[in-house]
């Protein structure tokens, strides 16, 4: 399916001016997007690759071996604009259109360069990536270009799916949500209703369907659907049967629920019976093998659920009643409070430093009626303002994604991306130096105007994972 005509693309404003003519007017990472937009824009008019799928037999003494894929005879538009996917883990990587054959001739020798002996089994398809979504939504005929990116992040955002190793795993909120929708309205959440919708935009566009028509006939639908969901839509806050009875009175039935904990199950005599079955899924992070013990008698803590979700418990109970709270969307556990020799400024209660999901911060002991928070302090003087320190903070919009900024904010607006680390620059004498990572390779560098100074990081940080950024927001 080809982009929607309604949607201006993003081209070249001369094809004349080739990416190698502009390099040096351009930031590395401006003359990357030029670069793409241009061999992008150049291909859409060369003529598709010719491959010939075919299969070459291979004799090793008494055994054949067969490699079936493609070869290439005519690389089209593929000489200007390489496509590059996730190939890695895929499937799609195994299939015989996805691999490609090396050109050989009839009788050719061909030298033993690896053995290696696998056995498959089947196995179900991969979850999706950004990539092998964009890729299935394009064959649907859903979104375009210009729409695939804000499709993506606003699953993400409303936290219908969690991202794990690059590739999406729905949810239970997303599950519901979409059972409940797709059930109330099943021809608008049809794949076939969404293509036809971007069918008739390019009629529209094209002056063969009026405007008024087509939003008279979707809403004609639409509002049919609207008050029939409106009195048939189950309801997780009024609560849905489950046709089991209450285990713990014998007369309710057990109703699914949801809190700003997640869904649970509660009998529906509530509140003369306080039944409660967290349903939220077990979670866990990655790379926690240890077990806590408790910090009164030293035996193993335990997981379990109580009527605010779960928490960890020492397994000596009833003899042992410590307990320890969860941090949210983990298993692990709570850090205590580390009380500081500081007053909030805004209540004057003691300042205490504390472990949330996302890593340390300064918090108020006032809390929920003083709600002061303020993020990791890095020990380093802001460079735009020089009187304020630069801060770890999250983004409370999108994925809570990490940046650092003036603790003076918003007297002072300085923010970037990149962690500041305490080195003066060896070749400028800037007080501190920054950290830029990609999912490749991780390097250090001066952020002051003018100053060219980069090195890789270290080794060890160079094999850990790279974390979420949002591109620099400031400069001194």
């Amino acid at each position: 399916k080809e982009a929607q005509d309604a949607h201006e693309a993003i081209r070249p404003t001369d094809v004349a001016r080739k990416p190698a003519d502009v390099k040096r007017y351009l930031s590395d990472d401006l003359f990357k997007l030029y670069q793409l937009i241009w061999q992008r824009f150049v291909a859409s008019q060369m003529l598709p690759a010719v491959f010939d799928q075919t299969s070459i037999d291979i004799t090793a003494g008494d055994y054949l071996f067969r490699a079936t894929g493609s070869v290439m005879k005519f690389d089209g538009y593929l000489a200007a604009y390489q496509i590059s996917t996730e190939r890695e883990d895929d499937e799609a990587a195994e299939t015989d259109e996805g691999r490609r054959l090396p050109p050989v001739t009839e009788g050719e020798v061909l030298r033993l360069e690896t053995l290696r002996p696998d056995q498959h089994f089947t196995e179900p398809p991969p979850r999706y990536s950004e990539a092998t979504l964009v890729k299935e939504l394009e064959d649907k005929g859903i979104g375009r270009p210009s729409t695939y990116a804000s499709i993506i992040s606003t699953i993400v955002e409303r936290e219908y799916v969690n991202k794990d190793q690059g590739r999406f795993t729905p949810t239970m909120l997303g599950e519901k949500v979409s059972d409940l929708l797709v059930k109330s309205f099943e021809d608008i959440f049809d794949v076939s209703f969404t293509a036809r919708m971007e069918e008739e935009l390019d009629e529209i566009e094209e002056g063969r369907l009026r405007w008024k028509d087509s939003v008279k006939e979707f809403y004609s639908r639409f509002e049919e659907d609207l008050e029939q969901a409106k009195g048939d839509m189950e309801s997780y806050k009024a609560g849905i049967p489950t046709g089991r009875k209450c285990e713990k009175c014998g007369q309710g039935e057990l109703l699914e629920r949801i809190s700003r904990l997640g869904f649970f199950l509660g009998c529906s005599r509530y509140p003369d019976c306080d039944f409660i079955e967290d349903l939220s899924p077990e979670v866990g992070g990655e790379g926690e093998t240890e077990t806590p013990t408790c910090d009164n008698c030293g035996r193993e803590m335990v997981v379990k659920r109580g009527r605010w979700g779960a928490f960890l418990a020492c397994s000596g109970y009833p003899d042992c009643k410590t307990t320890r709270r969860l941090i949210s969307g983990t298993r692990r556990a709570r850090q205590p409070d580390v009380p500081l020799n500081e007053n909030c400024p805004e209540c004057g209660s003691q300042l205490v430093l504390k472990h949330g999901r996302y890593g340390e911060f300064t918090g108020c002991t006032g809390y929920p009626k003083c709600k002061f928070i303020r993020g990791k302090t890095l020990g380093i003087n802001c460079p735009k303002c020089g009187t304020g320190e630069l801060v770890e903070r999250r983004a409370k919009k999108g994925r809570r994604r990490v940046f650092y900024g003036c603790n003076r904010y918003p007297e002072c607006d300085f923010t970037t991306a990149y962690k500041p680390i305490a080195e003066p620059c060896p070749k400028c004498g800037a007080p501190f130096i920054v950290e830029k990572r990609t999912k490749t390779e991780a390097v250090r560098t001066c952020l002051k105007e003018g100053c060219d100074w980069e090195i890789a990081a270290p080794e060890s940080e160079q094999k850990e994972a790279a974390p979420e950024e949002v591109g620099v927001l400031g400069k001194p």
